[in-house]
């Protein structure tokens, strides 16, 4: 369940979906099971379909939880391009690992474990797509780096910008709106929407989700 999407929509969107198959949705499982978020379905289909659009080579993701995030970006890359992603929990990472193995794409993926910021102070190069899934407190933070290594007219997707509804006024009971992360979320979205380097939306479908393309 969603509380910025109706059900009746998320089940609508679903009956279309021709891309799931049992892994992924063994993957999803074992996140909602052991309450790790991981993206929802509809969000997976659009990193998937953005991944093949722009022809993506190089993809980075930043919170890789179990993978499920992955396995929707690695498929898309059909063998032909490398997904670096990021995750500070090692035994997540190596569940994660597993998984993209399962799902046959083991070779596609370079699971990195550790914190994001020193991690990605260390890449070199610039990806086509960035995908920022960690932690909602460093999203102001980690921005510019993120900005540094995307390329001129690619991508940055960022997720549970919606968050659950708490960031809109009147839409959740007020303390909701006071928590640590709900106010990180709204900053990050205020100066995200202000950045020039970027043309960004915000698109109503999982948790929220901005796609930002870099201004060339």
């Amino acid at each position: 369940m969603s509380e910025i999407v109706p059900d009746a929509i998320i089940k609508y969107i679903a009956s279309h979906d021709q891309l799931s198959d049992a892994v992924l949705d063994d993957v999803l499982r074992q996140s909602t099971e052991t309450d790790m978020s991981a993206v929802r379905r509809e969000t997976g289909m659009l990193l998937h379909v953005l991944t093949m659009g722009l022809g993506a080579k190089r993809v980075l993701e930043v919170g890789t939880g179990f993978g499920y995030s992955a396995l929707w970006i690695a498929r898309a890359l059909k063998g032909r391009g490398m997904l670096t992603t990021i995750e500070v929990d090692p035994r997540r990472a190596a569940q994660a690992q597993a998984n993209l193995e399962r799902g046959c794409v083991g070779q596609s993926v370079n699971v990195n474990v550790g914190e994001a910021t020193e991690i990605l102070a260390r890449l070199t190069g610039q990806f086509d797509l960035i995908f920022q899934d960690g932690d909602k407190r460093q999203y102001e933070s980690l921005l510019d780096r993120l900005v540094d290594l995307l390329r001129p007219g690619g991508v940055l997707v960022v997720d549970n910008m919606l968050w659950h509804g708490r960031v809109i006024p009147g839409y959740t009971h007020e303390e909701s709106r006071t928590s640590t992360i709900t106010k990180a979320v709204v900053a990050f979205t205020e100066r995200l929407i202000a950045d020039r380097r970027l043309h960004t939306a915000i698109i109503p479908i999982g948790d929220g989700v901005t796609v930002s393309v870099k201004a060339d």
